[in-house]
């Protein structure tokens, strides 16, 4: 059974999430305010963490920050606030997903499935199968996946990255010099219609460059195909 962390100020608002999450077979646990969603993030260890925006004692910024630092946990962000900085600065945290308050409980728990599916397995591809390819990679590939822990070793140095981060190098990696569109990326970290922009998948991209490229303002690995989207190219990276 998976876990849900449910961080909401709004007492009705959390125990009718968690009534939800419950009857569609989750285990979930509620914090009120930002500190004790970070005690439990860390003590509970959930597959996904749903966290507010604005809670009493701290920003939920500084909170999915926070937890980012040290968990590639799948973060998504309920919220009031629906300006698109808002939108963009949540993913640049480290958020993998964003919903606008008022929402359906339906999609809601859609989204949840996807996520939590979505950190197993990609495009009908299993975890086992991606790292049974990866481990047939050449000695000088820059890029592997280290599939049990979810990290990526870049020249054999591992490195963190986000829910989304690492699900789209999965994908990249799995089919090295195909060219995906950026419709193609949204339904590879979302599975299903839900709100997630091109714009998005570009902050994804840019964040991505920063961790595996040597010169991220000068891409070898992951290139930008003008018009279209993004290709994973290994062989120009050595």
């Amino acid at each position: 059974m998976y876990k849900v962390l449910v961080i909401e100020d709004d007492v009705m608002m959390s125990n009718m999430l968690s009534m939800y999450l419950q009857e569609e077979g989750y285990i979930v646990k509620q914090a009120y305010r930002g500190n004790d969603g970070l005690q439990l993030a860390d003590s509970f260890d959930p597959h996904l963490v749903l966290l507010d925006l604005m809670l009493p004692d701290m920003d939920g910024i500084e909170v999915c920050a926070q937890i980012r630092s040290v968990s590639q946990v799948p973060i998504m962000i309920l919220s009031m606030k629906s300006e698109v900085s808002e939108r963009v600065q949540a993913l640049k945290t480290g958020a993998d997903d964003y919903l606008c308050k008022p929402f359906s409980m339906h999609e809601l728990t859609a989204r949840v499935e996807a996520l939590i599916r979505r950190s197993h397995t990609v495009f009908g591809e299993s975890a086992a199968q991606v790292a049974a390819a990866s481990m047939t990679v050449e000695e000088e590939e820059p890029i592997q996946l280290d599939v049990e822990r979810r990290l990526i070793l870049v020249r054999g140095q591992l490195v963190e990255t986000t829910f989304s981060e690492y699900e789209l190098m999965k994908l990249f990696l799995a089919h090295p010099g195909k060219v995906f569109s950026r419709e193609e990326l949204i339904n590879a970290i979302r599975g299903f219609d839900s709100f997630v922009t091109d714009r998005a998948i570009d902050v994804h991209i840019v964040n991505l460059r920063k961790k595996i490229e040597q010169n991220p303002k000068e891409p070898k690995l992951i290139r930008t195909v003008w018009g279209f989207g993004y290709k994973y190219t290994a062989q120009a990276a050595t």
